[in-house]
């Protein structure tokens, strides 16, 4: 029996049935405080705790319903079920199922801008979720359902909530305190931008990344006590909504993952040319006095953090950026 299997055997009953069409949505998150590196690869559990912050209305909305038989039909376009995106959905599926027949008709749809270059797997696996929860009658708790989400994708653990999110890393080998918390807090001038550099694929993902990145690289042993205490000082600074604090760990947290993945060997490097250019141009809006900070996930994008009077300052600055209010929005 798998481990993962294990996992799904203890948190669910033995026996399910499809008790009725359900929907749900999930926001897509940015991480904040970051993740990377897995110490167990089979339970998907994390180096290191993690914060991240909601999108709003950026994310995925999904209809799980029975059927005659299996379908997939994403953001109107029906994929069969050896398309990549279709295997890893279905894969997961299976993990609910667990070998019983329950087909399954599902659509799902994001809201997320295909020139915003996101992930929308955080999103997609979280509101796939809560929709076979409810579709299964089974009303997990809060806790449960992250642990669940987390198979699908890590950082799905974090996209159950709107709001900040806290994904504790735990420390039980069968991975059952690894789940995230939502941060009971609501910071309304709190502001998001994404500012796209490079919307095609990875050129390698972000799960083989960190494999790489924890064998290879010489700066990663200091990486998971660092992020840890990162995570820790940036609940705090968000608790106190203390920006000034905030933001530069924020941004320093990104490039301290980022180097640990530079210092690989071979080298990896997810920034590009123009990603280090919006990089400057946030460090010189710093020099005439607005408080933005930068943020980059395993990526080339760049997502800045600002609170809502640098608003001027960021249209100024970053005319092609799109502005997420995420207690608002």
């Amino acid at each position: 029996m798998s481990e993962a299997r294990a996992v799904f055997d203890r948190l669910l009953p033995a026996r399910l049935r499809v008790a009725r069409a359900a929907s749900a949505y999930a926001p897509a998150n940015i991480a904040l405080s970051k993740y990377w590196g897995k110490r167990d690869t089979a339970l998907n559990l994390p180096q290191n705790s993690s914060l991240s912050i909601s999108l709003g209305k950026w994310g995925t909305t999904t209809r799980v319903a029975p059927a005659a038989a299996d379908r997939l039909v994403f953001n109107e376009e029906e994929l069969p079920a050896d398309a990549p995106a279709a295997r890893k959905l279905w894969d997961f599926i299976a993990l609910w199922r667990r070998d019983q027949t329950l087909p399954l008709d599902i659509v799902t749809a994001n809201t997320i801008p295909t020139a915003a270059g996101l992930a929308s797997s955080a999103s997609g696996f979280a509101a796939l979720t809560r929709a076979l929860d409810e579709a299964f009658d089974l009303s997990l708790d809060a806790a449960l359902l992250s642990q669940i989400a987390r198979f699908g994708s890590g950082s799905a653990s974090r996209s159950l909530w709107h709001g900040f999110v806290r994904w504790n890393r735990g420390d039980a080998a069968d991975g059952s305190d690894s789940f995230a918390v939502p941060l009971e807090l609501r910071w309304p001038a709190f502001r998001i931008a994404i500012v796209p550099v490079d919307t095609g694929p990875k050129a390698q993902s972000s799960r083989d990344g960190m494999g790489h990145t924890l064998r290879t690289s010489p700066l990663y042993e200091t990486w998971p006590a660092q992020a840890e205490a990162d995570c820790a000082a940036m609940e705090a600074a968000i608790m106190a909504q203390d920006f000034a604090v905030l933001g530069p760990l924020a941004e320093a947290n990104a490039l301290a993952m980022h180097a640990t993945m530079m210092a690989a060997r071979p080298a990896l490097m997810y920034l590009k040319p123009a990603s280090w250019a919006v990089l400057e141009r946030v460090w010189g809006a710093r020099a005439d006095g607005a408080a933005i900070f930068a943020t980059m996930d395993a990526g080339a994008n760049v997502k800045l953090i600002f609170l809502a009077d640098a608003l001027d300052a960021v249209a100024s600055a970053f005319p092609e950026a799109e502005v997420i209010a995420p207690f608002r929005d």
